[in-house]
């Protein structure tokens, strides 16, 4: 059976846009399909840690990032509004011993510009995956694009279409989980910190903020809240901020403003026959501590790779694929805990005097340095190497 393509991806975000770029150039052709129409220009995620700079650094697309982001060197640590310590990234291991904060769209532009470069008409937008027909040596993927439905035909398709993904439903993939009852607001103002580049967590008895520096001289503030609130304003992040740092927002500029819950979610596999998934379409993760899109990459090179040695070696696909989802779901369940962590400190009903006294021995020499290198999600992939 001729196939139009040997590898469809669907759904065009930072995972899908990744493994795009990294299959042409080990030699695939790909489709990847997005039903949007373009980039969403939200901010959404914007930590991108070492562990994935290591992967752009191979595709050859490291310093893009570097150049428009902010490199984060060092974290504050605050107890209320005392400061207990700090965790610095110095001693992580070079040359990307920093995190970057990039907002996701800018992070999607840079993703989206190589793809073009590399191989110009690969991306369709506008195509959403509607139906998955699968053989022993084939899918059938059908889509929908411009009221019109197309069919295309490859060795296997990558779902990589998010938590509510049409791909993982299609093949009949079981996702498990449920919502925390954490919820927070944030929003994104102009910078009227002494941080700099530096970012800050307060430990506060009311509950978590967080706040990370972005391109443009702007920084994003997040706040703990009892409820979920779907449209906060900008003064409502105003009070919280400078009712539990003291710091305040009032002549700073919003520019974004969004309120969310956090949810866990992991699917039974990570694959079905010809088709594999990668990113938030396998595992949703709380995303405080930044690692949910780079979760995704790690499988999305993951998955490339064993692409590159099914190609080699055809008779141990099944083989290849299995172990995929056996390292990758272990990777997903152990970045979950660490993000648990990272939601259970910062709750209010954990702001008594031993977990204060813990985040004051943690944030000193030399746990510190163990931790910076739990935070920048070392130990977590590079199985395939």
């Amino acid at each position: 059976m001729n196939k139009d393509v040997n590898i469809v991806i669907a759904g065009g975000g930072p995972v899908g846009l990744f493994l795009a770029g990294r299959l042409i150039q080990f030699g695939f052709h790909c489709t990847l399909l997005e039903n949007k129409p373009k980039i969403d220009r939200h901010s959404k995620s914007l930590g991108i840690h070492p562990v994935s700079l290591e992967l752009f650094n191979r595709a050859g697309i490291a310093d893009q990032f570097i150049e428009q982001a902010i490199n984060i060197r060092r974290g504050i640590a605050f107890w209320n509004r005392d400061k207990i310590g700090e965790i610095s990234f110095a001693r992580c291991p070079k040359p990307f011993n920093f995190v970057l904060a990039l907002p996701q769209w800018q992070t999607e532009t840079i993703l989206e510009n190589w793809v073009h470069s590399l191989r110009p008409g690969t991306i369709v937008r506008g195509a959403e995956v509607t139906n998955i027909t699968q053989s022993d040596h084939s899918v059938s993927v059908t889509y929908h694009q411009h009221n019109s439905e197309k069919t295309m035909t490859a060795d296997f398709l990558v779902g990589c279409d998010g938590k509510n993904s049409n791909a993982r439903k299609l093949a009949g993939i079981p996702f498990n989980g449920k919502p925390y009852p954490d919820t927070y607001i944030m929003g994104d103002f102009t910078d009227n910190t002494r941080f700099g580049t530096d970012a800050a967590v307060y430990l506060h008895h009311d509950g978590l903020i967080e706040s990370f520096p972005l391109p443009g001289n702007m920084r994003r503030w997040v706040a703990k809240t009892e409820s979920l609130i779907e449209e906060p304003k900008a003064e409502m992040l105003r009070q919280i901020i400078e009712q539990r740092t003291g710091h305040s927002l009032t002549t700073s500029e919003n520019v974004m403003m969004s309120g969310f819950g956090v949810q866990h979610y992991l699917a039974d596999v990570f694959h079905s026959g010809r088709v594999l998934l990668s990113g938030d379409a396998a595992h949703v993760i709380s995303p405080i501590g930044g690692q949910g899109m780079n979760l995704g990459w790690l499988d999305a090179e993951a998955c490339a790779q064993i692409f590159v040695k099914a190609a080699d070696r055809p008779s141990e696909i099944s083989r290849l694929i299995k172990t995929y989802t056996t390292h990758q779901k272990k990777i997903a369940i152990h970045a979950a805990k660490r993000a648990e962590m990272n939601m259970w400190l910062g709750r209010k009903e954990n702001s008594g005097f031993t977990v204060k006294m813990a985040a004051h021995l943690i944030t000193k020499k030399p746990l510190s340095h163990l931790l910076a290198r739990v935070f920048t999600m070392r130990g977590l992939g590079s199985w395939w190497i």
